[in-house]
């Protein structure tokens, strides 16, 4: 009997988010994995290195390595993660253009492979690159979403935690908008338990947590003085992974392209969506006060403003 062949996961860019990402995708057996990089032996060395795991891990799934992305053929989900970090000296603006150089190169050459892929972005400015990532591969808008608000809305209840010393387990956390200092988290909607945060700390406090969630990639940054977080975006990503290749229809807030919900017409900005196999499946519209409403358009006219200075 012929062996069917198994869901495969493409992650461009073998870096620390990259590689992390493949090795909690084999950990939890989700899919083989096909690693790819421009920079020859990188991928093949950390693909080897975590098949060498496997007998210890007990998966069995695969890793490969390449510079080809004819091995990416036939992938379901296709996660970028390749680009420049910003150097001393390098404005933000010449950061988006280097990267959307990058980015726009690496989903041509992996969508005209996998041209029913999914796409998920995780290269930074986050939001502009999946209208890059849009135009690159030519697919309809909801295979095509932003890994932005997992991490936040995780970094979110993390803090939530620490605060109230609870176990993230019951603490769900709401963030909108663009990635980065302009995104919406909404305590109104953050939980412990069912109940509302605004319930459990004085305003005070959550507007310091809120704070940190805005800045949360800058103190990993700065703490680490060289690199930035790759754990969390990583295990973000494969919680979206996860709900994609197994039909979850998980609600995750996601950068997903908005046609006029929330009085947003053709940006990707982040929202709670549906998200499941054919990627994002629905966009949830939810109830904003005048002032949430006027933060959350505040955070899309700074991502329409980068958009702008894309190279045409």
């Amino acid at each position: 009997m012929a062996r069917l062949p198994r869901r495969k996961v493409t992650i461009i860019g073998a870096g620390n988010v990259g590689a992390t990402t493949a090795e909690q995708i084999v950990a939890a057996g989700l899919a083989d994995v096909v690693l790819i990089d421009i920079v020859e032996g990188l991928p093949q060395g950390k693909a080897l290195d975590l098949n060498e795991a496997a007998p210890v891990v007990g998966y069995d799934v695969q890793v490969s390595g390449t510079n080809d992305y004819a091995d990416t053929t036939d992938s379901k989900v296709i996660v970028v993660t390749s680009g420049l970090a910003r150097q001393p000296g390098m404005s933000r603006d010449d950061l988006m253009a280097k990267n959307a150089g990058i980015v726009g190169s690496v989903v041509r050459q992996a969508a005209a492979v996998s041209p029913d892929a999914i796409i998920v972005v995780v290269t930074n400015p986050l939001d502009a690159m999946c209208h890059v990532a849009l135009t690159a591969s030519g697919f309809p808008p909801e295979r095509i979403v932003g890994m932005a608000g997992v991490l936040d809305s995780a970094r979110f209840r993390s803090f939530i935690s620490d605060e109230l010393q609870v176990s993230v387990r019951d603490i769900r956390g709401f963030v909108l908008g663009g990635h980065g200092d302009t995104m919406v988290p909404l305590p109104r909607y953050s939980t412990v338990g069912g109940v509302p945060i605004t319930e459990l700390m004085s305003a005070e406090r959550i507007e310091a947590l809120v704070e940190r969630t805005r800045n949360g990639g800058a103190e990993v940054v700065a703490l680490l003085k060289t690199g930035s977080a790759y754990y969390a975006p990583a295990a973000s990503v494969v919680e979206m992974i996860e709900a994609i290749l197994r039909d979850r229809r998980r609600v995750l807030p996601c950068a997903a392209y908005l046609r006029g919900e929330y009085g947003i017409e053709g940006l990707f900005v982040g929202v709670p969506v549906v998200l499941g196999n054919g990627g994002v499946e629905k966009v949830i519209e939810i109830a904003l006060t005048d002032d949430e409403r006027a933060a959350f358009h505040q955070s899309a006219e700074s991502v329409r403003g980068l958009l702008a200075k894309l190279p045409a």
